[in-house]
């Protein structure tokens, strides 16, 4: 049995969890609502205030999506009544967040000219400190919140020689010594 497949899905109060006939769950919480469409040889049931996923055999396939599908609805869950954010930083002189709204960035970050980046729907933006060179994505989709950060850091990757760029909260850059003169 999978370890993660296996594991009830808590329900909290406030959360309403739903299974359409065609195997798609809806989570319905307080920061919003969330549906994925669930394999039809997974089983998924709502038992009093847990969710249990199963599987009908021990094939390497349904082995793979057991522990797949049950980590998608957990985490939907934990969207709707949590939320999820990721944290960015910016390093180099200069180089900050110089206009911000919950749904737009404006980022001076070494090019001519201000990059901007749109919140797509349920993302919200935020710049918590004065020196605005930290970004917080924050949104009930974990794998949209994680792709926005991704995007955002892609603007200006952290590069080896200097360190400067966009990295994640917590993201060790390897430096690189750089060119070394002849003796």
């Amino acid at each position: 049995m999978s370890r993660i497949g296996r594991l009830p899905i808590a329900v909290p109060a406030g959360v309403t969890v739903t299974i359409a006939d065609d195997n798609t769950v809806t989570v319905k919480g307080p920061k919003g609502e969330l549906s994925q469409k669930v394999n039809k040889d997974i089983k998924v049931e709502v038992v009093g205030s847990e969710v249990i996923v199963s599987r009908p055999s021990d094939s390497k396939p349904h082995r793979s999506m057991h522990g797949l599908y049950r980590s998608l609805i957990n985490n939907m869950v934990t969207g709707v009544t949590k939320g999820f954010e990721k944290g960015l930083e910016i390093q180099g002189v200069g180089w900050r967040v110089s206009e911000w709204n919950k749904k737009q960035l404006t980022i001076a970050i070494g090019y001519s000219h201000p990059v901007i980046v749109d919140a797509p729907e349920h993302i919200e933006f935020d710049v918590p400190d004065k020196g605005q060179t930290k970004i917080v994505v924050k949104g009930i989709d974990k794998q949209q919140v994680g792709a926005i950060a991704a995007d955002i850091r892609a603007i200006r990757k952290p590069e080896p020689y200097h360190g400067k760029g966009i990295r994640y909260d917590g993201e060790n850059v390897r430096r690189k010594e750089g060119k070394a003169g002849k003796k």
